[in-house]
């Protein structure tokens, strides 16, 4: 695998690492120890499917609060999205900041989400299907959401969505908490 560190730290893009004869190709999606070598120590304890008719669909911001936290391995095995994912570690420098990127079918290519990020996506075709591992069980009372189109974020999406759940239309907004600077004199 392929891994490439993103402008928010400890978030990578992964491309598989294709062998190709005259049966197509062969590639490793998961690999503990390669993961690990890239500083990522995720067992996955469930596994996701999101299925998406429609073109336009809007699924997202979502995180889970700590002790609950989630850590995701997503990738898109039929049509195409555009994933996004926004920083919410007070204490990192890209808090608050968001990254988009899109996953195919035909790519290949995954997104590894670390914990303490909110994660969502548009689906740009119909008939969209994707897969996530993740660390962490889904823990009713523990999830949480931030809105898709909150300003304070400006998460800049390909176009409009057609269709958003009620619950990730009413979100809260999201209050970005600037660290206190300590100036010496």
């Amino acid at each position: 695998m392929i891994f490439t560190e993103t402008e928010l730290p400890g978030a990578f893009i992964i491309d598989v690492d294709r062998m190709a004869d005259e049966r197509g190709f062969f590639a490793r999606s998961w690999c503990e120890d390669e993961f690990a070598a890239h500083g990522i120590l995720m067992p996955p304890l469930q596994a996701n499917v999101s299925s998406n008719p429609l073109r336009g669909t809007l699924r997202g911001m979502h995180f889970q609060l700590a002790p609950y936290e989630e850590t995701k391995l997503v990738r898109c095995t039929r049509g195409a999205i555009y994933d996004v994912i926004v920083d919410l570690r007070e204490e990192s420098p890209t808090y608050g900041q968001w990254l988009g990127v899109e996953l195919t079918a035909d790519s290949f290519r995954m997104l590894f989400v670390p914990g303490r990020f909110a994660h969502g996506f548009i689906t740009l075709q119909d008939h969209t299907d994707v897969c996530y591992q993740v660390s962490a069980k889904y823990t009713p009372g523990h999830e949480r959401g931030l809105r898709w189109n909150d300003s304070a974020i400006g998460i800049q999406w390909p176009f409009e969505p057609v269709l958003v759940s009620e619950k990730d239309q009413h979100h809260p907004d999201f209050e970005l908490k600037i660290p206190e600077m300590n100036y010496e004199l």
